[in-house]
């Protein structure tokens, strides 16, 4: 059996789902459903991650919630993106040993980066679980989950 840590609901904007992104009361449902508190801080930055669809790295991350939130720390934006990562509240992207970028959402959807600016979106295609079930069948391996990364250059960059 696949283990997968994911969200009945779909929150993506594709696939020609209805749903719109999570308000901050079912944000603070979901954290309570997780047994974690919802601060004002973690709220913010949950806030700030799922308005924007650049998936920014915590230090760009932190620029942004500075704006609300001046004396937050970068020491308090990397703990609580991890703490929201591990409850599956976003989704922790991580595009080499040090890359690391955050997506508001963590519906289970794959990526598109650009190779020259660093840009990050998400693909619009369905995400495929059975690869995880045929992994799981003809290795030895308990598959947890699976990132897809495509790569190629933006409109921008062409």
């Amino acid at each position: 059996m696949v283990v997968s840590k994911r969200r009945p609901e779909c929150l993506c904007r594709f696939h020609g789902c209805d749903m719109l992104p999570a308000q901050r009361g079912e944000a603070i449902l979901l954290m309570n459903q997780s047994n974690l508190r919802m601060t004002r801080q973690r709220q913010v930055i949950l806030e700030e991650l799922r308005q924007s669809d650049s998936h920014p790295s915590a230090d760009e991350l932190y620029e942004i919630v500075r704006k609300r939130l001046p004396r937050i720390s970068l020491g308090t934006v990397y703990r609580n993106l991890e703490i929201l990562s591990e409850s599956g509240e976003i989704q922790k992207v991580e595009l080499g040993s040090q890359m690391k970028r955050f997506d508001g959402f963590a519906h289970l959807h794959y990526h598109i980066r650009c190779i020259r600016c660093d840009r990050l979106v998400d693909a619009p295609t369905r995400f495929n679980l059975d690869i995880e079930e045929r992994l799981q069948a003809e290795t030895d391996f308990q598959i947890l989950g699976h990132q897809l990364v495509f790569t190629g250059l933006c409109p921008k960059c062409k």
